[in-house]
This record gives structure tokens, C-alpha cells and sequence, in this order.
């Protein structure tokens, strides 16, 4: 099966029976099962409703954004990005860099907090740094958090289920206390970018990659159509944004877990409009310590695949390089 567009899941049937001994034979919860194996098997993107995140917290959370990137830079750099503060906080325009280029974008970057006891010489050690210019920021992206990790668990479960596991496959020592990142990025129109063949230049919002963890959660302005995704017939296509959903998608770790059965899969921003557009993309992760490699029950499979594809991986080493590549 090929898509030629991003399919919509109604994931509420999943949500409501989350923690459910008996979920896995519920028939609302086995069809959003079947519907999340498909998409993740054949596109690596899907649009979730039904998901019980409040819309009025979600646009809140885009609201603050804006109210952020309309500050001077002067106010911005107050806290502004550094190793002494573990590669979190403000990045102006084009710091980021993607495969080589420099993004057009700027970014306040969050990461779950170390305990004191963490190794002294992991490199995202540090406090996030939160703009008290804008006086609901905190709060309201806190709260958001909260909600976000329970929904990335359920979405979590349901994708174990579609791969024929038990529900908790993901708990544990794989992601039962997961990482998460969380990005508030601004992304200035660039008018001058009136072809998607243009996007090879130093203009693009964000050049095209695939995401490191597990499942990423894309809230983004309503108004504006500016990510594009990269299907399996290698075509670009737009994700217009639908009211009510988050875009997700799966990362490298998953693919990894299931031994290539799910790829993550290539994507970009291209902002070719005259307005200003704000994205808070949530990273739902692995454990930080999470040693990460295909699972054996994935390693002989209907689809052909024979052995282990991929060789393991800790998953904190390999965010660890990421970010140091994109900002060090």
C-alpha cells in the first residue's frame, strides 16, 4: 500500500481505554491499532485526532511562541543558547544547522531535566531557561509537557500493539521513563522561494531530515502550510494543517526497534508564505540510558527481513552527537 497523502487517525477509542488490562480486545482499540500499523509501515507520518489535549492549551502554547519571537533580540539572548547551559534556550536565526545548511528559523530548545547525580560530562546537563518577558510561558509549556508525555505513552502503546507485542513493550528499560525534547521554533516567511525544487538553498525553514527518537508531535500554526513530507514514491508533499490534530511522526529509534519495519521518514519546512509561523514540536524519546536495538521477535518477519538490520545503540550517545553536529 502506498499513500499519496497523510492519513488521519481518530486515536480516542486508544486514549480512553490507555492502561486497560483488557485494552488490547477492545474493537475501537484494534481498529485504531490496525490504522497506526498501517500508517507507520507505509508512511511514517499521520495526523491524530480524538487525542483529549485541550485545543485551547494548544494554541496557548502557540500563542507564547509568538509573543516570544515579537521580543528584541536583546531580550531574546537573555537566554540564549551555550554548552555552560547544556545546549538549551534561545538560538537566533540560522544557528541551526541541518545536514550542512543553516536553518531559517529561531528556536528556544527544552530537554527533560538530569537529576543531580547525572554524569558531569554529558553535554545537555544544565537548567532550561525559560523568558520571563513573556509571563505565561512557563507555566502554560509546563502544563503542556505534562499532557503531551501521557500522550505520547498511549500512542506508544498502541503502536506495540500494532506490532504485535504486549502494551507495556515500550515501559521499562526501553521508554518507561522516556526523554523528551521540546522546541518552540519561529520561522520567518521567506517570499523569494516560489518553487519546492528551491529548497536546496541556505533559505529553507528547515532542511530535510528525519527526527532522532521515537514519535514527535507537531502543533503548529493553523493558517499556514509550510512542512512538507517525503513519501515512499519519493514525491514532496504538503501537510496542510487540520484543526484539532497533531502531525506525528516516527523517528530513527523506532525504526531501529522494529528492525526497519517502520522507517522514519524525511521531512522539511519550506515557509513560502508572508506570515510568520510557529511550530512546537514535542519529542517523545527513549530513556536517556536506553541500550537500542531491533527486537528479536522483529528480526524474522513476514516482510521479508532475516536477522538484525541495525547495530544496537545507547540512545543518549546518539542524541548527545546530534546535538552537538546541529549547535556545537
Amino acid at each position: 500500500m502506498l499513500f499519496d497523502s497523510v492519513p488521519i487517525i481518530d486515536v480516542g477509542p486508544l486514549v480512553r481505554k490507555q492502561g486497560h488490562d483488557a485494552m488490547a480486545e477492545d474493537p475501537g482499540v484494534r481498529a485504531v491499532v490496525r490504522q497506526l500499523d498501517l500508517a507507520c509501515r507505509h508512511m511514517g507520518f499521520f495526523y491524530v485526532t480524538g487525542h483529549g489535549v485541550s485545543p485551547a492549551l494548544s494554541q496557548a502554547v502557540l500563542d507564547v511562541g509568538h509573543e516570544f519571537f515579537s521580543l528584541s533580540e536583546s531580550q531574546k539572548l537573555r537566554i540564549g543558547m551555550s554548552s555552560a547551559s547544556g545546549f538549551r534556550g534561545y538560538q537566533k536565526l540560522g544557528e541551526n544547522v541541518t545536514k550542512g545548511h543553516p536553518d531559517q528559523h529561531e528556536a528556544i530548545d527544552y530537554f527533560k531535566e538530569f537529576e543531580p547525580s547525572a554524569r558531569p560530562e554529558n553535554p545537555l546537563v544544565g537548567p532550561n531557561q525559560w523568558p520571563d518577558s513573556v509571563s505565561k510561558f512557563r507555566p502554560l509549556v509546563q502544563d503542556y509537557l505534562g499532557v503531551m508525555i501521557g500522550l505520547g505513552r498511549t500512542i506508544m502503546q498502541g503502536i506495540a500493539l500494532a506490532l504485535g507485542g504486549p502494551r507495556d513493550l515500550f515501559e521499562g528499560d526501553r521508554a518507561g521513563d522516556p526523554f523528551w525534547i521540546l522546541r518552540v521554533i519561529g520561522y520567518p516567511p521567506v517570499s523569494n522561494l516560489n518553487h519546492v525544487s528551491d529548497a536546496d538553498g541556505d533559505e529553507v525553514g528547515c532542511h530535510e531530515h528525519t527526527d532522532y527518537g521515537l514519535l514527535t508531535f507537531v502543533n503548529q500554526d493553523q493558517n499556514i502550510t509550510a512542512l512538507q513530507v517525503k513519501t515512499k514514491c519519493q514525491k514532496w508533499i504538503w501537510v496542510d494543517p487540520i484543526p484539532g490534530t497533531f502531525v506525528v511522526n516516527i523517528g530513527d529509534m523506532l525504526t531501529i526497534w522494529t528492525n526497519g519495519l517502520y522507517q522514519s521518514t524525511l521531512h522539511r519546512v519550506i515557509n513560502n508564505n508572508d506570515k510568520y509561523r510557529v511550530s512546537v514540536p514535542f519529542f517523545y524519546e527513549p530513556n536517556f540510558n536506553a541500550r537500542v536495538e531491533p527486537l528479536s521477535f522483529l528480526q524474522n518477519n513476514s516482510v521479508g527481513i532475516k536477522g538484525a538490520k541495525y547495530a544496537p545503540v545507547v540512545y543518549g550517545d546518539h542524541v548527545i552527537k546530534k546535538v552537538l553536529n546541529n549547535f556545537g
